[in-house]
């Protein structure tokens, strides 16, 4: 049974969280610090519509760095578990970024009826994600950006106004919403172009970019707000060697073949935007 501390640290000091996974998207196990810990109840109003399914025995935990990636730029939240030896088991089931406090990651969960304590501030604890979840996210995520780069490539000068919007790499809805309307007899060749940068197997490398780094290479309408990065840091971007170049904070596979075989679905419009969904096997 878990003996709860009478005094759980708020961590309102706590520092931004190093996120691991940006630069190593392959740590599927860390040793993390526990920088704060929060019981679900005493968490601001605007954090806890973070996390609707939040209930009196959840708590919310900020570590000074993490693997698991929040739910945001259209992919879904990791899930996993923090331990500390045979002791505690906390069970993540959702991970955001903090409402209120900047940088900060929050992972929401609770802890195993069989652990013996709480964390408390300032212990270690190994976070292990779920991998096989990770690896589909990652490759929808992947797939996301040839699906866009592929309609980018057949219709950028065949549509006034094109643009790419946002995209969702959720299983069940994935989708890249573009600017512009796409008949549906554009459907079977962004299939093939799709099949074609699949089949390439392009490498998909991470960078870290400047705004000169996007001018430089003609790409100043992807230009970040400068808010989305930390103070003094570049901006982190994907790219698909030989296909397109986006700025993107989520975890990708190595080279495009490993998507899978992607499906084009079903190209919809609506008031001047067109949404292409796509799904993996």
């Amino acid at each position: 049974m878990i003996q709860k501390h009478p005094k759980v640290n708020m961590g309102s000091t706590a520092a931004r969280t190093y996120l691991a996974f940006h630069h190593n998207a392959k740590l599927y196990k860390l040793s993390a610090v526990v920088s704060a810990i929060t019981p679900f109840p005493a968490l601001e109003e605007t954090n806890k519509l973070l996390f609707k399914k939040g209930t009196d025995n959840d708590f919310a935990i900020v570590t000074d760095q993490t693997i698991f990636h929040p739910q945001g730029g259209g992919q879904p939240s990791d899930e996993g578990v923090m331990t500390m030896g045979d002791v505690s088991v906390f069970r993540v089931s959702m991970v955001r970024m903090d409402a209120v406090k900047d940088g900060q990651v929050l992972h929401f969960g609770r802890f195993d009826s069989s652990s013996s304590s709480i964390f408390q501030l300032g212990d270690t604890v190994e976070q292990s994600i779920d991998v096989e979840k990770r690896l589909l996210y990652s490759r929808l995520h992947t797939a996301g950006h040839v699906l866009g780069a592929a309609v980018r490539h057949l219709l950028e000068k065949e549509i006034p106004g094109f643009d790419e919007l946002k995209a969702s790499h959720f299983p069940d809805s994935a989708a890249c919403e573009f600017q512009g309307s796409i008949e549906g007899r554009w459907k079977e060749p962004i299939q093939q172009k799709v099949d074609e940068y699949i089949d390439k197997a392009m490498p998909v490398e991470v960078d870290f970019w400047d705004e000169e780094d996007f001018r430089k290479n003609g790409l100043e309408r992807l230009i970040p707000d400068r808010s989305l990065a930390p103070p003094g840091e570049k901006f982190r971007v994907v790219k698909i060697v030989g296909a397109e170049v986006y700025p993107c904070g989520g975890t990708h596979v190595d080279t495009t073949d490993l998507c899978g075989k992607t499906t084009v679905k079903k190209i919809s419009r609506s008031k001047g935007t067109s949404r292409v969904s796509y799904a993996v096997n």
